[in-house]
């Protein structure tokens, strides 16, 4: 082999191994993050989980000691009732308006669409919440009208127990529905435009189409945002935590699990109760998203 023919050969493996190289570089970066910011955190919060103050193992106790809490299973009972909420509509509204925002892009909508849709995402947390408070109440409200037509006259009115999983849901769906609606729109641009032309000569409507092919084919991706969506309804915090504020204990501080978990931890000063309320809810998400993992094929090639 030449001299010439030597170095046109380690050029070309150099530039071959490159992307290999640049993906490792990549993904060294997300694990060590994810060490710092995930598994190291985690492992603490279950050695706190199964110790006491004095570093002794407590077994269960610190587990039971949260179930026997008066608090346990009311927060429960609240943060079940706002999933069912909050995941109904996800799956049932951002489908429905992805589809819809699909079947609007040759009408020169989509372009504006998204970026309506998208645009609360801006206000995540906290600053979201902020603004909801000043949309709920009934003496400054730009839609005070409405609420009064509703029969709510009082701030008190609108933050009353009883609608608060409603209350948090919308807020919710506002706030993360954007991102959501242009994930599904992407998927559905994905699917083969001969798929769809197949099924428009076949005579199938939009909502056959829909129903029989672009809903089936988006199955993964719903399921992707169940998961994640269930495990950061479970962390349900700034939403009852700012309302409870700005209140003034109408919606309670424990109105939530993670709500409970901060009381214990800040209030109380108990840690390790705090950190089993904790594990309990990360081995609620894992639990639920291996459930849907499995039964929905999701690692399965289509």
């Amino acid at each position: 082999m030449t001299e010439d023919n030597r170095v046109g050969s380690e050029r070309a493996r150099r530039r071959t191994l490159w992307p290999v190289r640049a993906g490792h570089g990549f993904v060294a970066l997300y694990v060590l993050l994810l060490i710092a910011f995930g598994v190291v955190p985690t492992v603490y919060a279950i050695y706190f989980a199964f110790t006491t103050a004095g570093d002794t193992f407590a077994g269960f106790s610190n587990f039971t000691g949260a179930a026997d809490d008066f608090r346990f299973l009311p927060a429960v009972e609240h943060v079940a009732l706002y999933l069912v909420f909050w995941l109904a509509s996800l799956v049932i509204l951002v489908v429905g308006l992805a589809l819809l925002l699909h079947r609007l892009a040759s009408r020169g909508l989509s372009k504006a669409l998204r970026f309506v849709y998208y645009l609360p995402g801006a206000l995540a947390g906290a600053a979201s919440v902020m603004v909801w408070l000043f949309i709920l109440d009934p003496t400054v409200s730009p839609v005070a009208f409405l609420l009064r037509a509703l029969g709510l006259t009082t701030f008190d009115d609108v933050v009353a127990p009883g609608g608060l999983p409603l209350l948090f849901t919308l807020i919710a769906f506002w706030t993360g529905a954007g991102g959501w609606i242009l994930v599904m729109y992407g998927a559905l641009n994905n699917i083969a435009p001969d798929i769809l032309e197949a099924a428009r000569i076949d005579g199938a409507g939009p909502w056959q189409t829909a129903r029989r092919i672009q809903i089936p084919m988006l199955r993964k991706w719903i399921v992707y945002m169940v998961i994640l969506a269930f495990a950061g309804g479970t962390q349900l915090f700034v939403e009852p935590q700012l309302l409870s504020q700005a209140s003034v204990g109408v919606a309670g501080r424990d109105y939530s699990l993670n709500q409970l978990s901060y009381d214990f931890a800040f209030q109380n000063n108990n840690v390790n109760t705090a950190a089993a309320v904790s594990v309990e809810l990360l081995l609620l998400g894992l639990g639920v998203a291996a459930v849907f993992v499995a039964r929905s094929g999701f690692f399965d090639a289509d």
